[in-house]
């Protein structure tokens, strides 16, 4: 991919003579790159994501506009005193098959380091509105192991485990997505005499479910660190796709059923004793076995001993 980035970014610099594109047009692309680069600030970060398609290239990998807003949040928390502003406020713009490819020189400091880079976006627009596809630093650039770049972040737990799961989650009978914004966690701990790991994350261990769907309210859950989400389709009837969401611990994992089109919960989390009951899947806790009826089965101490306890939910 990296290679192929390079030759394609070489091809278009080389003949960017012949694809001139009107003054106004080059003045508005200008215009939305100087407004790209005033957005990375702790303040304005939260306007990025705004600004790329739902899939972006990103340093030569695919990531989400999600997963790129969170790395920039990323890189703002770790040096809160990053700047970074186009140099000489100089901004090359060409055509690129259809889309516009505007290259500058960046300089940026932070931890009393001074750096540039020559820089790159490949910019669509469409439905009268522009949007990043791609994101990175050109051939020629040095230095990129430092720590600012995305490389330095690229298994971040926050970032990795922040797919997107699809669905109907507010049944307008259109395609909806949410995804799991994870806490960062700052300290992993034997807890004494316990057996298990003691976490603690920055401003607390909470995670929030994010629908792209502005309507659907997002939904927090307290003392959650690592998780899964899984699409559980129409349980009550109402036209819209439940959502489960999974958290995971060390002896354990817990299923949480919401109701997202409500922001209710339908029933206490589902506990899972996984040191004594391995393997259990999704289809092992939940079914569906009714009219807005549902059969859960969850771990339960019975007589001392731990037992899979099932019993019947009605959503009505």
């Amino acid at each position: 991919m990296r290679i192929f980035t390079v030759v394609a970014l070489l091809i278009v610099l080389s003949f960017s003579s012949c694809n001139e594109i009107d003054p106004k047009g080059e003045k508005t692309v200008k215009a939305f790159v100087t407004q790209w680069n005033s957005n990375h600030t702790a303040l304005r970060a939260p306007y990025l994501k705004q600004q790329y398609m739902d899939v972006v290239e990103y340093y030569d990998i695919e990531r989400t506009k999600e997963q790129v807003a969170l790395d920039k949040k990323l890189l703002l928390e770790q040096f809160p005193d990053y700047k970074q502003a186009i140099l000489n406020d100089e901004i090359t713009v060409a055509k690129e098959a259809g889309n516009y490819l505007a290259t500058f020189e960046i300089g940026v400091t932070y931890d009393d380091v001074e750096a540039s880079y020559p820089y790159f976006l490949a910019v669509s627009f469409k439905n009268g509105e522009f949007r990043i596809l791609r994101e990175g630093v050109l051939p020629e650039a040095d230095n990129l192991d430092a720590p600012i770049f995305p490389k330095q972040r690229l298994n971040n737990a926050q970032i990795t485990q922040s797919p997107r799961l699809y669905g109907d989650f507010n049944g307008d009978e259109l395609s909806d997505y949410a995804y799991v914004e994870s806490p960062i966690v700052t300290s992993t701990k034997i807890a004494e005499g316990q057996g298990e790991t003691a976490i603690e994350c920055k401003g607390g261990c909470m995670s929030v479910i994010r629908f792209s769907n502005n309507g659907v309210e997002a939904i927090t859950i307290n003392d959650a660190y690592k998780s899964q989400l899984e699409n559980l389709r129409d349980l009550n009837g109402d036209g819209a796709d439940e959502i489960g969401f999974w958290s995971f611990k060390d002896n354990s994992k817990s299923l949480y059923i919401y109701d997202a089109a409500n922001n209710k919960l339908l029933t206490p989390p589902l506990f899972i004793n996984t040191n004594v009951h391995r393997n259990i899947k999704l289809i092992d806790v939940i079914k569906k076995t009714g009219p807005s009826k549902i059969t859960v089965t969850e771990s339960k101490q019975v007589d001392g001993k731990w037992e899979l306890v099932s019993r019947v939910v009605n959503l009505q």
